[in-house]
């Protein structure tokens, strides 16, 4: 324990951030132009923050906060989907613990279990299953979302319901996937992003191997970072490394987890219980193809999509007209530039998902940068 506690100490070191702080402006000194690196993941926008990374940088290098929120991208309508879901008769809603304040068009989730709907928050996803087991006269609808990263856990937590025989536990999928929403980010006219720092725990279980198209076809660099600031620190360098090189390439900084490969156990599991949806919209990018995941046809009778389909009918939902959510998804605000940041959106009493979100940039701003 004390071994593992003096590591994550060394990841965390004063000394250390300042040094890479230095060598980094040594190199960016050399490059001609402005590095726009966009932090996928919003865990990565958290430590930027918390530590102040972003005020050790030389002015040639600046963050562009990412998509990479699966509460943020959450558009109105499938929070609506959950809303009426649990007003439904006989129905225990669950779902992870920040959805339950991002606000729909009617209201949050809170708010419809302070008006009497059985909303529960879970922890850990496999609570649904003894949530089902006890309540046996109700149906239990696991609201999943997640990029990559929580999928293998939505895909065991199926599994079980079938090996157990719970026909009460349903699904109503939201998994999001990581490279469309770059594609969709690079696609935009007003994108200055010209490097990315990949997501950790997404790569975990996909692997580096995720992000080579993005290289290949945008001339990017792509550093997999970890979560630590001396970790985001040291990716930061070896982007700018590449851009003064001239080069762009692929990188595993966080090689201490991620594999070329990822983990081919926890995808085979995600390819035998769930398949590429169509379509899907995001909150800020809008409707992007083959950009999210559904249940596979053979577990209909697990869809809550399916079974509730004639209630769920409800149009797309822009969002409310003073909030600049998307755009900060898009890349192209930062929360400050938002009129009511601080002011009419707080995490208190928040407008948009980025501010609700524990992995959120406007929630990060607030919280480590003041209004």
């Amino acid at each position: 324990m004390i071994a593992l506690k003096q590591l994550y100490q060394g990841f965390r070191d004063p000394e250390t951030i300042h040094n890479l702080a230095k060598e980094i402006a040594l190199h960016a000194a050399k490059h001609d132009g402005n590095i726009y690196i966009m932090e996928v993941c919003g865990g990565h926008t958290h430590t930027i923050m918390k530590y102040g990374l972003n005020q050790l940088l030389p002015d040639n290098i600046e963050f562009v906060h990412g998509p990479g929120c699966p509460v943020c991208v959450m558009p109105k309508e499938r929070i609506d989907h959950a809303a009426i879901l649990a007003s439904q008769p006989d129905v225990i809603l669950v779902t992870l613990g920040d959805m339950i304040r991002v606000p729909g068009s009617q209201g949050s989730l809170a708010e419809f279990r302070a008006k009497g709907c059985d909303i529960r928050p879970l922890y850990d996803p496999m609570d649904a299953l003894t949530i089902a087991k006890d309540n046996p006269d109700k149906q239990v609808i696991f609201f999943a979302i997640g990029f990559e990263t929580s999928t293998p856990m939505t895909a065991v937590l199926i599994e079980q319901a079938e090996k157990q025989g719970l026909e009460n536990l349903l699904f109503h999928i939201n998994h999001v996937l990581v490279p469309p929403a770059i594609d969709a980010v690079m696609a935009d006219p007003q994108a200055k992003v010209n490097a990315f720092i990949g997501p950790a725990h997404v790569s975990v279980i996909s692997g580096a191997k995720l992000y080579r198209p993005a290289v290949t076809q945008y001339g990017t660099p792509v550093v997999v970072s970890g979560f630590e600031p001396v970790d985001v620190m040291e990716s930061i360098l070896r982007i700018v490394k590449q851009k003064v090189e001239g080069v762009a390439e692929l990188d595993v900084q966080y090689s201490r987890a991620v594999s070329e490969d990822g983990n081919l156990h926890a995808q085979q599991k995600v390819d035998q219980y769930l398949t590429i949806r169509p379509h899907f919209r995001w909150r800020g990018l809008g409707p992007l193809n083959e950009s999210a995941l559904m249940l596979r046809p053979e577990f209909a009778h697990r869809d809550a999509e399916v079974i509730y389909r004639d209630k769920l009918d409800v149009a797309d939902i822009d969002d409310h007209k003073a909030c600049q959510c998307g755009d900060i998804l898009r890349g192209i605000a930062k929360p400050k530039d938002c009129k009511v940041f601080g002011r009419g959106c707080t995490p208190e009493t928040p407008l948009g998902s980025c501010m609700v979100s524990s992995e959120g940039a406007c929630n990060a701003y607030y919280r480590y940068n003041g209004v």
